[in-house]
């Protein structure tokens, strides 16, 4: 009887985190920026330049981010693995019977713990303590260029929307089209990444479309204050 590969979603984590954070950040922060000037300055050129500059000025400040805040973590990585390249020169002994005793509560018996340690050790021992010891692999290694080029291109697609809704939105009416679209887009988005990371859809939109709704009804009204007091 054939048996199907297992599906699994921990792979995908760092770049989807990343895309996810990027497009949602992008589509809400750059919506919830255009709702605001609109509902204080209902005029399209100043409406297109804060879409435009949010883009723009928050694409390159996610990236900065991303990329700042997953280099530390491979910095601690690297200083870590470093550190058991030490060890494992220094004392091997100790770290043999340490990477044994890992074994040992996972359930595996002493001596069986042993022989699987030996022979891990004897094929890559680094490896294996950076697995086992440290939680370091392939799949979850830190990958800081990776996460802010797609931090940048995510958030740029997430606000390009909203960028593109104030070009040929009514302006009376911007601000119901930039909701409405983005509701919509969030809703979207909300699925998607739920689907790619294998959770539940429902509370995945719920979740995205409630907040989103939050900032933006608090942009609107702090715009509406602003020029109400301003005219």
């Amino acid at each position: 009887m054939h048996h199907p590969l297992e599906k699994h979603y921990v792979n995908r984590v760092g770049w989807l985190r990343a895309a996810v954070l990027g497009a949602n950040d992008g589509l809400l922060s750059t919506t919830s920026i255009v709702i605001g000037v609109a509902a204080a300055s209902p005029e399209r050129n100043t409406i297109i330049l804060a879409a435009l500059a949010g883009m723009i000025a928050g694409a390159m400040s996610m990236a900065a981010g991303e990329y700042v805040s997953v280099s530390s973590q491979e910095d601690t990585e690297k200083a870590d693995l470093l550190r058991e390249k030490r060890e494992l020169e220094e004392m091997p002994e100790i770290e043999l019977k340490e990477l044994a005793k890992i074994y040992e509560r996972r359930g595996v018996s002493k001596a069986t713990a042993l022989q699987v340690a030996t022979e891990l050790t004897d094929h890559d021992a680094l490896a294996a303590h950076a697995h086992d010891e440290l939680g370091i692999n392939e799949m979850t290694q830190a990958k800081p260029l990776q996460a802010a080029v797609a931090s940048f291109g995510s958030f740029a697609l997430g606000a390009l929307l909203p960028f593109l809704v104030s070009l040929v939105a009514p302006i009376g009416q911007m601000v119901y089209f930039q909701y409405g679209f983005s509701i919509v887009f969030l809703m979207i988005l909300g699925a998607i990444s739920a689907k790619t990371g294998g959770s539940k859809i429902g509370i995945a939109v719920l979740r995205i479309c409630f907040w989103g709704t939050v900032a933006m009804g608090i942009t609107a009204l702090i715009g509406h204050f602003f020029g109400v007091t301003v005219s």
